[in-house]
């Protein structure tokens, strides 16, 4: 596939465009065992941009019924809201160089993320590069969240792209599964997992880093 047959880039933003992923793994973490669930990273993994009816039934189903997720969940914001404040908010490796890129091409840029879409904005902005993209779509605008493909969907339409023109980026399996099944050429750039035998098959291409995806328009790795 060449550079030209892509239209749009659609980006998720945690652990894609911003290194939050290892804040929000440990305060899931936390939360949880704070309730006195025996909850460990694996559990916390697995609810990566995860719609919050899907990701509650998969916790009730692994913790039994007594585990609230969405009470866990906003004891969980507060953590990651003290330890940005403690860290602060770290761009992932090569974003500046890939925007300018996709700016040089012609090729346009949105956000499909499952953040809430003010504070998708703040860290965007917090960054610098919120103004760089078409459009920013978030989870609570759409029936459905990752893994299902609403978001992605409802991105393409908003930048006037069909699905099979852009490419998304994503870290997650939950994004991947609702990148693919949108229709998009889902590019994993790995943050906090490789891609696993059940993700490889829906994969179009992996990258190292954000930088990276500039070599995949035209080239897609072997995964």
């Amino acid at each position: 596939m060449g550079i030209g047959m892509i239209k749009a880039v659609i980006f998720d933003m945690d652990g894609v465009l911003i290194d939050t992923e290892k804040h929000y793994n440990a305060a899931w973490c936390e939360a949880a065992r704070m309730a006195g669930f025996d909850f460990r990273r694996e559990h916390a993994l697995m609810l990566r941009s995860c719609d919050a009816g899907i990701a509650s039934k998969m916790m009730k189903d692994i913790f039994g019924a007594e585990f609230d997720y969405f009470a866990i969940r906003e004891v969980r914001r507060r953590l990651v809201a003290e330890r940005l404040a403690k860290y602060g908010l770290e761009k992932k490796p090569g974003i500046d160089e890939i925007l300018a890129f996709l700016h040089t091409k012609g090729i346009k840029a949105a956000v499909a993320t499952a953040t809430g879409s003010e504070l998708a904005h703040q860290h965007l902005e917090t960054i610098g590069v919120k103004d760089q993209f078409d459009k920013i779509v978030s989870a609570v605008q759409v029936q459905h969240g990752k893994p299902e493909p609403d978001i992605y969907l409802y991105a393409c339409s908003q930048i006037g792209e069909q699905p099979e023109d852009c490419i998304a980026v994503e870290d997650s399996p939950n994004g991947i599964k609702s990148a693919y099944a949108a229709g998009c050429k889902p590019v994993m750039v790995p943050d906090l997992t490789q891609p696993d035998e059940e993700i490889k098959p829906l994969l179009y291409a992996v990258a190292d880093s954000l930088a990276d995806l500039k070599g995949y328009f035209s080239h897609p790795r072997q995964i």
